[in-house]
């Protein structure tokens, strides 16, 4: 796995305050730690303006509403029966808390472990879901994501448009996400202009394996 030394930052997004049901939580890392893949300025605004956004205008959307008391996870099992605000700021939060943890200035390289091994078993090689998962991003139109789910026992890659995850029940692809990768221009514009491309392969130099694993084993 390539190691990388832990940059220091200045910038620490504080959580929202007050009794609001959902937070926005510190990155796991300093904005400029996943330098030069990904820049201090994108992790800035990327952090600290859009998800903070997604976090605020989802507290509003639930308010007063039994909403208010549910997770994540199951408002997004039934995502199609709640207002379109919920659907797209409670997607919004809940991909971007897993983007960060999904990258790491001491990630990259090639997987181990149990993901290692389901990899070669359902993809033929690390190379083979590289292929796969890079085109579901560049194939993406517009706004969205690309992930790596498991499904009924296996991996499979796609990829949602917008805020949409695999857990929604309106998803072109479900499962249970294991890696996750930000294709909205916000999320490398700055650094790549509009070579996504360029960004989609800088993010392999990030991955953090150890919490691809650790999802999996939840």
């Amino acid at each position: 796995m390539a190691g990388a030394a832990l940059k220091t930052s200045a910038f620490v997004p504080e959580p929202n305050k007050g009794q609001e049901p959902f937070t926005l939580a510190p990155l796991p890392y300093a904005a400029d730690a996943l330098e030069p893949h990904i820049d201090k300025l994108t992790m800035e605004i990327h952090h600290g303006k859009h998800h903070k956004a997604y976090v605020d205008n989802l507290n509003k959307a639930v308010a007063g509403t039994a909403l208010a008391g549910m997770t994540l996870e199951k408002i997004m099992s039934n995502i199609s029966t709640h207002p379109v605000a919920v659907r797209n700021n409670g997607g919004g939060h809940y991909n971007h808390t897993l983007f960060w943890k999904f990258l790491s200035p001491a990630g990259g390289g090639e997987p181990s472990g149990k993901i290692a091994e389901m990899i070669n078993r359902d993809f033929g090689s690390f190379v083979a879901l590289k292929e796969k998962f890079n085109s579901a991003a560049m194939s993406r139109f517009g706004s969205g994501w690309a992930w790596l789910v498991l499904r009924d026992g296996k991996l499979d890659v796609g990829s949602t448009p917008n805020q949409d995850n695999p857990l929604m029940d309106v998803s072109e692809i479900k499962g249970k996400p294991l890696l996750a990768l930000d294709v909205w221009e916000h999320a490398y514009y700055l650094k790549y202009q509009n070579r996504r491309k360029d960004f989609v392969e800088g993010f392999w130099k990030l991955v953090n394996w150890g919490e691809v694993n650790r999802m999996l084993g939840k």
